[in-house]
């Protein structure tokens, strides 16, 4: 099977776009100043995304770069959740208006926590579109390296700088979000800023913008996953902040390692989630016992979303492969078919494996009884509650 071949599979219902610039940014050490300098350099529309969006050095130098802006003229769009960025500064918010700028919030919580499916779709994905000229997505949200939690190394993430004919897919796509979210708040329709999308002619790489929403895309970022799964031939390595995969993702796992190709997970060490890593850890005997290596990142906070297949097939975005994400939220990620991005970011997570320790499947399976039964009560909470939610055949 040619690469041609297997990438249309992978795409099926996404036809990626030759011709762009795809750029890798590792944390807020590499994020924030491009998206600073983007903002910076805009002279007719901002459209930014995020979960969180702290009140940090990070966050404040974004947050400064977007008054700027509006107080120029540029229209600046802030579009953030009502439960990540719940303690956005009323401060802020408020100056960004005076200066010009639009906030909405997607879906705040009005009458306060509700276990119920629609607490739970959230607004994920983490976007950035300047002058339908240049892009940013992955999963970074608006927050320091070092926040909340202090660990010996800063945080790691990814995003991708995106320049080319991939614009117009996401331009549109923020808008149309945009759209949607203003008429829930009553909101007038979008001032059209007069612009239309542009890029270099240049680009080398293929790529494709994929989401998941509630509606027609429910399933585009899984299912691109579980077929770069399914023709895998010699390595999957996949660094995800929150892995809980639901069965036909382990079963393409487990297969894909007993026809001989090399499947490494990179998975949270520390975490903000006990409960969550606690259920998750009850797939780990399962996995390590098909051959499949995995490995805990403690030297700093793991949240990266990102996997490279085959040294040529990567993605880098916001889903976790966790049903929350793949089941609930918006999310967005980008997959680039280049064979020098794809090791450009598997050099990277090699890397970050120096400071994760690598599990023995022996010595997992020789865990504390109770170890074992905490992990697979955890498990079954996680479970009934999907059964709850209506997502019981995931796990």
């Amino acid at each position: 099977m040619t690469r041609r071949s297997v990438w249309k599979r992978v795409f099926r219902s996404v036809e990626p776009v030759p011709g762009n610039h795809i750029r890798l940014l590792a944390g807020g050490a590499e994020f924030f100043p491009a998206l600073i300098a983007a903002c910076d350099a805009a002279h007719a529309e901002i459209h930014l995304e995020t979960y969180i969006f702290n009140a940090d050095a990070s966050g404040e130098a974004v947050y400064a770069a977007l008054v700027r802006a509006a107080r120029r003229g540029v229209q600046v769009r802030l579009l953030i959740d009502g439960i990540g960025a719940r303690d956005f500064p009323a401060g802020w918010r408020s100056r960004l208006q005076q200066a010009g700028a639009v906030v909405l919030v997607y879906r705040p919580l009005l009458a306060g926590w509700h276990f119920k499916p629609a607490s739970l779709r959230r607004l994920h994905r983490k976007v950035a579109v300047i002058d339908a000229s240049i892009a940013f997505v992955g999963g970074i949200n608006l927050i320091d390296d070092y926040e909340p939690v202090r660990l010996p190394w800063p945080r790691l993430d990814f995003s991708v700088e995106v320049r080319g004919p991939l614009l117009a897919r996401i331009h549109a796509n923020v808008r149309r979000l945009w759209r949607l979210v203003a008429l829930t708040r009553f909101r007038r329709p979008l001032r059209d800023a007069g612009i239309e999308p542009g890029w270099p002619t240049d680009g080398r790489t293929r790529a494709a913008f994929i989401v998941r929403d509630n509606v027609a895309h429910r399933r585009d970022i899984e299912r691109a996953y579980l077929a770069a799964l399914a023709l895998a031939r010699h390595e999957i390595f996949i660094a995800n902040a929150y892995f809980l995969p639901g069965r036909r993702f382990r079963k393409l796992l487990a297969r894909a390692a007993a026809r001989g190709v090399r499947v490494r997970l990179l998975v949270q060490g520390h975490t903000d989630h006990p409960f969550f890593q606690l259920a998750a850890r009850a797939l780990y005997r399962e996995l390590l016992a098909a051959g499949v290596e995995i490995a805990e990142y403690h030297a700093g906070e793991l949240h990266a979303k990102v996997a490279v297949v085959d040294g040529h097939w990567a993605t880098v975005g916001s889903s976790n492969i966790d049903p929350f994400s793949l089941l609930l939220a918006r999310e967005a990620n980008v997959l680039v078919d280049d064979p020098a991005f794809a090791q450009n970011l598997r050099a990277r997570l090699d890397a970050a494996c120096a400071g994760a320790e690598k599990l023995d499947p022996a010595g997992w399976q020789r865990r504390p009884w109770w170890r074992r039964q905490l992990s697979e009560a955890a498990y079954a909470a996680v479970r009934v509650a999907l059964g709850m939610l209506g997502a019981g055949r995931w796990a």
